[in-house]
């Protein structure tokens, strides 16, 4: 066999090994979708025109008592943004009784002294006792500690527990919202809306694509199969009862110290309990395009998005997957099938960009005039071409649901966004599987924040 002939032959067989792969994806794609549109028809036709649409306003303008919220910010290095987002949420929110437990290190005077410098009662500094940055989860373990002798202290009784990260843009309604909706679930979580950022349109831009679909659609279709709603981290309220469960389960302390998508995993062992999960999408306001939400800035370099998405992945398809197994209904270990298949997801995009390039440069030696002959075989030439057709398919539902977030602009730029994301994706599934089978420790693997200017002004 010449060298061209293996290459060729090598192409062919990553490509098919790729092909059968994304048909396999996108037919579980294609379900999701056609869920989503069926749902969203049948309600149209019956819900709404039986019972009105709530808004956030409703909550706010009915005559319930603001029951005390507390508010989870954990705090490593961030003195470059936690005093602008401290002094947003006292300013924003359209609520009086809550309190927000910020964690900090003792080896991170920075980071104190950002918080000290925002005057406000209802801020409450927690100290670490230990160089950070430990985990994560070990310093909301240490906020949930500071919460138990606070409610001693104060003889405070708590509804639920808000998380945020440390450069979030809270939204004025959603302490509001959380108050009225918690009773009727263990947990429930608002949308994430990264924010634009004009320095990085390709980068950044990317989170803006991926959210705006999980955010708008799958995380409904999870709630519409029965299956848990895993928590971002960010814009969500855990019903205190459910959380003082779990710490009774887990030794005293409800976030898991060891993992690395601590957020992703509480959702999950909630809806182990048996207690429902909710995801709410709800505009303010009626007529208004945009939802109640938290919103923030998202890494802007290739090697942050890189790190984080690896922390991700390892977390949820890695690690996720020996700490919690495949328990549940069908609707549940659907959607953890869906959450875990990141590392497959990169070897398929791999193999069938590797294909592509060896392809392309066997017919331009051929149009040059080589003696080279690139065939594709008949079966594999019909799955490409099935595949080209749910590939624009997809393409479109991106644009789509980004450009309904967020404009049809950045419905265009989706498009070419998302070779960004593949690229990223494949740099971030081969750290996280370096790091799984080394089987490194645990650690807060965080990346740079930045708070929107003109919020912080």
């Amino acid at each position: 066999m010449s060298f061209a002939a293996a290459l060729t032959h090598i192409a062919a067989e990553l490509a098919l090994f790729s092909a059968v792969g994304f048909l396999l994806f996108a037919i579980n794609d294609l379900l999701v979708d056609l869920i989503y549109f069926g749902r969203s028809l049948w309600r149209s036709a019956t819900v709404y025109r039986r019972y009105p649409r709530t808004f956030g306003k409703n909550f706010a303008e009915e005559e319930r008592a603001q029951r005390f919220i507390a508010i989870f910010v954990p705090a490593w290095d961030e003195s470059a943004v936690i005093a602008s987002m401290l002094r947003s949420c006292v300013t924003r929110f359209e609520y009086g009784n809550y309190r927000i437990f910020v964690g900090h290190y003792r080896n991170d005077p920075a980071t104190l002294s950002a918080i000290a410098s925002v005057d406000d009662p209802r801020i409450e500094p927690v100290l670490v006792h230990a160089d950070g940055p430990t985990t994560k989860a070990d310093c909301l373990n240490h906020l949930y500690d500071a919460l138990l002798a606070y409610e001693l202290r104060e003889d405070q009784a708590t509804v639920a527990v808000v998380l945020h990260d440390a450069e979030d843009v809270v939204d004025p309604l959603e302490l509001t919202v959380f108050n009225g909706l918690i009773d009727g679930a263990g947990l429930i979580q608002l949308p994430v809306q990264p924010l634009p950022d004009p320095r990085s349109r390709w980068i950044a831009g990317h989170y803006c694509d991926e959210f705006a679909e999980a955010h708008a659609k799958e995380l409904v279709v999870r709630e519409a199969v029965g299956a848990s709603i895993p928590l971002a981290g960010v814009g969500c309220a855990i019903a205190r009862a459910p959380l003082a469960r779990l710490a009774a389960i887990h030794e005293g302390y409800p976030f898991a110290g060891a993992s690395m998508t601590e957020d992703y995993e509480l959702g999950l062992r909630i809806g182990e309990l048996g207690l429902k999960t909710m995801f709410v999408r709800m505009p303010a306001v009626p007529g208004s395009r945009g939802v109640i939400a938290s919103r923030g800035h998202f890494p802007a370099s290739f090697g942050e998005a890189v790190r984080q998405k690896a922390r991700w992945l390892g977390g949820i398809a890695l690690t996720g997957w020996d700490r919690l197994g495949w328990r549940g209904g069908l609707g549940e270990r659907w959607m953890r099938m869906r959450d875990r298949r990141g590392p497959v997801a990169a070897l398929l995009l791999l193999s069938g960009y590797i294909a592509a390039l060896l392809w392309s440069q066997m017919w331009l030696a051929e149009a040059l005039g080589a003696p080279v002959q690139v065939a594709i075989d008949p079966t594999l030439a019909t799955l490409l071409w099935i595949n080209l057709w749910l590939l624009l398919w997809r393409i479109a539902m991106r644009a789509l649901f980004t450009g309904s977030a967020y404009g049809w602009r950045e419905g265009v730029r989706s498009v070419p966004r998302m070779v960004v994301g593949n690229v990223i994706a494949i740099a971030a599934a081969m750290r996280a599987v370096t790091l799984y089978v080394g089987r490194a420790q645990p650690a807060w693997d965080k990346t740079r924040h930045t708070f929107p200017k003109e919020i912080s002004a």
